[in-house]
Parts: C-alpha cells; sequence; structure tokens
C-alpha cells in the first residue's frame, strides 16, 4: 500500500482501524443470530444480517459514488453467512483503503457530491466514520442483548473489566486482521 503522506493520512489511519472495528464487531455473533433484532415483533430495529448488509451495501455506494473507489466486487456475499460476511467485508475494505492510502491532499480536498449537497472527500470520510461507528455500536448493544461476550472497541467494557478510571485494561477480540480471520473461519 502506498501511505498518503498529505496532512489527511489520519483519515487514512482511522478508516484501517475502523474496518478492524467492524469486523470485531461481527466476529461476537454466530450464525443462529443473523435473524435477531433488537425486539422481535418490532420490524423497525434491523436484524444481525440486515445490520451487515446494510454496512456492506452503504460502504461500498459511498465509496463508489462520493470517493469515486470503485473495488469491483460485489458488495454482498455469494453465501450469507457470519463468516462469508466478514470475510467480503475484509477484503473489499482492504481495497478502500489501500486506494485511500494512496490518494493525494487535492483528492481530499475536492469537493463533490454528497446526496444533496456537496462536501469535501475529507468531510465524506469523516461522516463515513461516523456512520459507521453509529451501525456498530448499535450492533453492540444487539450483541449485548443476545448475551454476547462484548470485547473493546475503543476502550474497556464490562466484559474486560469495567471502566477505564478503575484501571480496567482494553482487550480486544483478535489482535489483527489476519487472526480475527483465522479465528472467524475456526467458529469464533
Amino acid at each position: 500500500m502506498v501511505e498518503s503522506e498529505s496532512r489527511y493520512a489520519f483519515l487514512v489511519d482511522t478508516y484501517r482501524t475502523e474496518r478492524l472495528k467492524v469486523m470485531s464487531v461481527w466476529s461476537m455473533f454466530e450464525d443462529d443470530d443473523l435473524p435477531a433484532r433488537p425486539h422481535r415483533t418490532d420490524r423497525r430495529g434491523r436484524s444481525v444480517r440486515e445490520q451487515m448488509v446494510h454496512q456492506c451495501l452503504s460502504e461500498d455506494m459511498w465509496f463508489r459514488t462520493m470517493l469515486d473507489i470503485d473495488v469491483g466486487a460485489r458488495p454482498l456475499p455469494e453465501t450469507e453467512t457470519l463468516l462469508e460476511f466478514i470475510r467480503q467485508y475484509a477484503g473489499d475494505s482492504a481495497k478502500r483503503l489501500e486506494a485511500l492510502g494512496a490518494k493525494q491532499e487535492a483528492w481530499w480536498e475536492e469537493v463533490v457530491p454528497f446526496f444533496e449537497t456537496r462536501r469535501t472527500r475529507a468531510w465524506i470520510v469523516v461522516r463515513r466514520i461516523a456512520h459507521t461507528a453509529h451501525h456498530r455500536g448499535q450492533q453492540t448493544a444487539l450483541a449485548r442483548m443476545l448475551g454476547r461476550d462484548l470485547y473493546s472497541t475503543y476502550g474497556p467494557t464490562a466484559d474486560t473489566g469495567g471502566l477505564g478510571q478503575h484501571k480496567a485494561p482494553t482487550i480486544y477480540a483478535y489482535p489483527d486482521e489476519a487472526t480475527l480471520l483465522e479465528g472467524a473461519a475456526a467458529g469464533g
């Protein structure tokens, strides 16, 4: 990967860690969880599967139409299992990360369409990261409701020892992408 040396390199670094956080949260689920909703009779709350579909489709659309980065792949896995969602997102987001890392400052500063308005690409990437974090938070809450152990996303959780001010540790489910994919393939 060509690492951007622009003042926007922090956005590339942030996307690098955010994509791992998405896969890490997904890895906390099991295949049987995919149809689960926050409340089983309220269809307004997305199921685990619907959140994964939304993440894959939404990120693909934003990158293709607003950031002009097309990874040349279908955004959804052929078979919609937990492992295949993780693998699909890992592959597609790795290509996006590589493309972002090669962009120069002028690209980041270009004003392009963003839904009904226009924004810089840097602004759009910040909004994309916030959008992803919002849905990841919803999934984390759903994992908690399903009784799953929660690993750290940004810092300690109740499962990793509580609050940071009490010296609770930050414990990630996996130390890196390769280990995450191996762990997911082995059933979590």
